[in-house]
């Protein structure tokens, strides 16, 4: 048998709910660990019977009553209390909505679609001063098409040159 089945057995074995079979007996023989490990089982459960659990405060009883007794005696809240939570949590989500629509529709027009982006990316390079980070974005991206042709005039300078100098 092997040592792994043998320690899920253990609480069983230490505590006697199972007695130990011939298999099990040779094993623990031949096995030291195992037998150590089965020997402080019996050790933990032999504490565990002497240990008495302690008696509650003799007041206890009454002390509890009491506070049943306060607890329903104290004035139930109304309808308002249950529909108060939920009422409260729809009006936060709502307000957040509206806050984070502000925030998207009000940032420059990155998040707006069709003519209003092209309105607002030109009222954009008309207030940027010229020689700036900022304007030399919005000259790249106005001229994207135009620039991105360079790259062609790159490819056929290299095939130019494969030409020339074979």
């Amino acid at each position: 048998m092997r040592c792994d089945k043998i320690r899920e057995m253990m609480p069983d074995l230490a505590s006697g709910l199972m007695g130990a079979s011939p298999e099990i007996g040779g094993h623990l023989a031949a096995c030291g660990a195992c037998a150590g490990k089965l020997e402080e089982f019996r050790r933990t459960m032999e504490l565990l019977e002497e240990w008495q659990a302690p008696e509650p405060s003799p007041y206890f009883d009454v002390r509890l009553q009491a506070r049943l007794r306060e607890e329903i005696a104290k004035p139930q809240a109304g309808w308002l209390a249950w529909f108060r939570r939920p009422v409260l949590a729809a009006a936060l989500t709502v307000l957040m909505a509206v806050g984070v629509g502000l925030f998207f529709t009000r940032s420059g027009g990155i998040y707006k679609s069709g003519d209003d982006e092209i309105a607002v990316v030109e009222s954009q390079a008309q207030s940027a001063e010229p020689g700036t980070a900022v304007s030399d974005l919005q000259a790249l991206e106005k001229n994207h098409d135009l620039y991105s042709d360079f790259d062609l005039l790159d490819d056929l300078e290299v095939q130019h040159d494969v030409v020339a100098n074979p």
